[in-house]
């Protein structure tokens, strides 16, 4: 089964940090874009990162300079480093990967909390 595991969210205070992790099942293969979303109550689903299977990032304008998106090839793993982590960053993470050129699956979401 198709499965995409997250961890690393959680409670912190503003200017803090996190590592979010994303974990595909081996089931999943031949991984092209691997990306983080995030949705902050009564707000619509955006983009925040993403990573293609060559290296190259894009990132949600706001997040620029604090957020890091890697991935770990042989692990079938992504990560994203956050700092300076601001109250606005609160939202659920979801994890997002194209693979086989044809499939896509989501996470199941993590709580990412920013407050003092």
């Amino acid at each position: 089964q198709a499965q995409l595991v997250e961890s690393g969210g959680g409670l912190v205070q503003p200017g803090g940090s996190l590592r979010l992790s994303c974990a595909a099942s081996p089931s999943i293969f031949n991984i092209q874009t691997m990306g983080w979303y995030r949705q902050a109550p009564g707000k619509q689903r955006e983009l925040v990162a993403r990573i293609t299977s060559g290296g190259n990032t894009n990132y949600l304008d706001s997040v620029k300079g604090r957020f890091t998106i890697s991935r770990d090839n042989a692990k079938n793993t992504m990560y994203l480093q956050m700092n300076s982590l601001k109250p606005e960053d609160t939202a659920v993470y979801y994890c997002n990967v194209n693979w086989d050129r044809r499939h896509e699956s989501w996470g199941q979401g993590i709580q990412v909390t920013v407050s003092s």
